[in-house]
């Protein structure tokens, strides 16, 4: 085989590896926008830091049994110890914040990692997204602030700043997570980011107000959540960010809300109105922008390696 050829041939096999892992994003976004209306139903039930400790810790037994030894790696802990504070970075000022802003303007200042993503690839590791996504970007920030409803011109709160370091706080996990994630000990690593967020919210319960209800709801959501939306997830958002770009990543994550809309239409918790049908389609539109932007270029870089 001739070098232009086993170059195109490398080229196409990335760019399928890519569209896989952006197919197991999506998939994860889907699942994670369903957990809102579970989320919710348990909040009902327990406080935040509770069911979060407790959660976690059903998360963490279940990948440390599957992880085995590979949970001492020292490598392992030490990736995992840092993608944990800042998993748990996001969880707990997000909770904070909610409590001093408005949930619509919660959802969206939270979205802003859409943004904070490429400006810390820039600031740290001197990387400049391309184009189209830089697009699907831009797209998708203005479709949270019309799908989540946000007013933006009514000053800045405490809890919107606090909900700011949400956001940079899980913009710095999608960045550490494409860094840190390996093709090998997925279950190791996301099993210590789980133990770390466990063991943090624990320690913040003598600071709130602990009030948990048994009910099946209850327990259902945090067997349900700590399966899937925590251990499931998280083992295919590290599988995925190994495969794909943190940008192309917190793009396709900013269609959680869309999920998470449609989902609580299906239950008729709620109707969607022209605004947030408006701020969905151009969310929908920056996925696609960035993904067909990148498979253009793919081919692009292909055909002209062929023809060197």
């Amino acid at each position: 085989m001739t070098a232009p050829a086993t170059s195109e041939a490398t080229a196409r096999a990335e760019s399928q590896a890519r569209l896989r892992a952006d197919g197991a994003l999506m998939v994860l976004t889907l699942l994670w926008g369903t957990t809102f209306v579970v989320v919710k139903d348990a909040l009902g039930h327990g406080d935040p830091f509770s069911f979060l400790a407790m959660r976690f810790t059903v998360g963490a037994a279940v990948l440390s049994v599957l992880a085995g030894r590979q949970l001492l790696n020292p490598s392992y802990l030490r990736r995992g110890g840092v993608l944990g504070l800042f998993l748990f970075g996001g969880f707990a000022l997000q909770t904070m914040g909610l409590t001093r802003t408005t949930p619509s303007r919660s959802a969206f200042i939270t979205g802003l990692s859409v943004l904070v993503v490429p400006v810390v690839l820039l600031a740290l590791f001197r990387r400049v997204p391309r184009v189209s996504s830089l697009v699907g970007v831009v797209l998708s920030a203005v479709g949270l602030y019309y799908l989540t409803g946000a007013e933006v011109g009514l000053g800045v709160s405490s809890g919107d700043l606090l909900t700011f370091g949400c956001a940079v706080s899980y913009a710095f996990h999608i960045v550490f997570t494409e860094r840190f994630a390996t093709k090998e000990g997925v279950q190791a690593l996301v099993a210590v980011q789980l133990w770390v967020v466990a063991l943090l919210s624990a320690l913040c319960l003598p600071f709130t107000q602990v009030h948990v209800e048994w009910t099946p709801s209850f327990i259902g959501a945090t067997l349900f959540c700590g399966v899937f939306a925590s251990a499931l997830a998280l083992s295919i958002q590290t599988w995925a960010q190994a495969r794909t770009s943190a940008v192309r990543a917190v793009i396709i994550y900013s269609l959680e809300p869309v999920f998470a809309a449609a989902f609580s239409v299906v239950l008729g918790y709620e109707k969607l109105g022209a605004r947030e049908w408006v701020g969905g389609g151009l969310i929908v539109l920056g996925v696609l922008a960035s993904e067909l932007g990148s498979a253009l270029w793919e081919r692009w870089r292909a055909r002209e390696a062929a023809r060197a």
